[in-house]
């Protein structure tokens, strides 16, 4: 295996504020792993810097060998995602037309992605806005325009938090398709029951404040 993400002394502060201290952090290319830990501990603060949303205080984190920008590659699911105030359809496939892919790619890509979140009428959905959706509903759909980005690398934050019961299988087992295809997957989670459902390699985050 291919090692995919490595850090060393990785340290994340905001202000006096010490968000973030990992030793040292590794996974190969294709490995699910679970962080899990306290609140506060800096799960979700390792994800924005695996997802390369934030720059590390000190320290260093590789990506596949370099420190090259990889977001292309790398998608971050919020743990309340948000989705902008339109329809269905539009949030879903707003990474497409901001990657300008024409119409029917769009069409094509909204629909497999529906289907992959657990939606058996995508098309019944599309008009639908925000307001008119549940919890569960919102987290699988900004989940599905993640899916239609073909993410290498899918960074996930309590993904099953404050769901319900259909919603947390339906995630589930889009991620579990997503790992027998080679994704590589970070899943953050207070759920102890997740990493052993995800058949993922468990890492405690234990952050001492400074």
């Amino acid at each position: 295996m291919n090692t995919l993400f490595e850090a060393h002394d990785l340290c994340k502060r905001y202000g006096d504020i010490t968000a973030l201290r990992l030793p040292y952090f590794s996974m190969e290319k294709g490995e699910t792993v679970a962080l899990t830990g306290r609140n506060g501990s800096g799960k979700s603060t390792l994800l924005r810097l695996l997802a390369f949303l934030e720059k590390p205080t000190s320290g260093s984190l590789f990506y596949a060998g370099s420190q090259t920008d990889p977001r292309r590659e790398i998608t971050l699911l919020l743990q309340e995602p948000y989705l902008m105030k339109a329809s269905v359809f539009w949030n879903v496939t707003l990474g497409l037309r901001l990657r300008g892919l024409d119409a029917e790619r769009q069409r094509k890509g909204y629909r497999e992605s529906m289907l992959a979140v657990g939606f058996a009428d995508p098309d019944g959905m599309a008009t639908r806005g925000p307001g008119e959706l549940s919890g569960g509903e919102r987290q699988r759909i900004a989940l599905a325009s993640r899916l239609i980005l073909s993410p290498s690398v899918l960074l996930l934050d309590e993904p099953t938090s404050n769901v319900d019961a259909a919603s947390e299988k339906a995630i589930l087992n889009v991620v579990r398709t997503l790992r027998s295809r080679g994704v590589s997957i970070v899943c953050a989670t207070h759920d102890r029951d997740i990493p052993a459902a995800l058949e993922a390699r468990e890492i405690s985050i234990v952050n001492e404040r400074l």
